[in-house]
Parts: C-alpha cells; sequence; structure tokens
C-alpha cells in the first residue's frame, strides 16, 4: 500500500509528540522532564511531513531544507508498523528529491538504532559521531559541514 505525505498542522504537535516520546523510552528507558518543551522548541510545523497510508497517520518526518544539504531531522513510524519496509519506501522518496536537487543528505542516528542499517544500504555512511549518535551523510562528494545545516 502506498504512503503519501501530508503537510502538518499544528494540532499534529501531540500525535508527533507521541511517536517521539515512545521511541525514546524504548530507546533511552526513561523521558526528561524538559523532553516535552525540547521537542517544542525543535518540532517545525513548516518542516514536517505526516506519513499517511490508507488514510490513516501512521508517522512522521522533519524534513529540513537547508541551502547546501537536505537533513532529515526526525522520522518516527508507528511501532506496529515496523519491519513491512515503509522506512525503506520513505527514504527512496526523500533521496529522490534530494538527488533530483543535486544536494547531499544528512541525518543524525541513535546508536543502537537498527536504522543505521537502512540508512547504510541506502548508502549513507557515516561522518561523524558524538556520545549517543551517529552522523551520516549520503549524496555529494563534499561532506556536509555543520553550517550547512543552518538556517
Amino acid at each position: 500500500m502506498t504512503i503519501s505525505f501530508r503537510s502538518a498542522r499544528p494540532d499534529d504537535f501531540d500525535y508527533c509528540a507521541s511517536l517521539y516520546f515512545a521511541e525514546m523510552e524504548r530507546s533511552a528507558g526513561a523521558v526528561s522532564d524538559g523532553a516535552r518543551a525540547g521537542l517544542e522548541t525543535r518540532w517545525n510545523v513548516d518542516q514536517v511531513r505526516i506519513l499517511v497510508r490508507a488514510g490513516k497517520d501512521i508517522g512522521w518526518i522533519q524534513w529540513a531544507m537547508r541551502p547546501k544539504a537536505r537533513e532529515l531531522v526526525q522520522f518516527f513510524v508507528e511501532e506496529r508498523l515496523r519491519g513491512q519496509g515503509l522506512g525503506r519506501d520513505v527514504m527512496k522518496r526523500l533521496i529522490a528529491e534530494a538527488d533530483a536537487d543535486g544536494l547531499p543528505i544528512a541525518l543524525s542516528v541513535v546508536k543502537t538504532s537498527p536504522a543505521r542499517r537502512l540508512y547504510e544500504r541506502l548508502g549513507f555512511r557515516i561522518v561523524g559521531e558524538d556520545d549517543r549518535k551517529f552522523h551520516m551523510r549520503r549524496g555529494s562528494a563534499t561532506a556536509v559541514k555543520a553550517e550547512d545545516l543552518q538556517n
């Protein structure tokens, strides 16, 4: 079944937050008191697309259009739907968008996330890391620099 994207509305925040915090609890075991406020600060309705299949919301992405790169800021699919190729299909669409613009894609993935294997299969390579995440890039021969990802 095909996945479509729709632009987010401000009232989609609670749905997005529920997926975000469920994943935080799964991967980190706890959610800090300030986590909701932090997500509210980073969640940009103009960058968020809701993933829809068969008329039902099934996940969301935050896809930032930077001048020298595209950045996948957030990507969540409902847990019950994982492992069905939905992430691969969404990523292929995002890759096609970035390739059409001739721009690389940058993303960061939690080190313990199985999504890293998907990204590597799709041509992403690790270009850096911090204590929690691997920073990955796909595309252009020029590495994505931090300043390329600023608004």
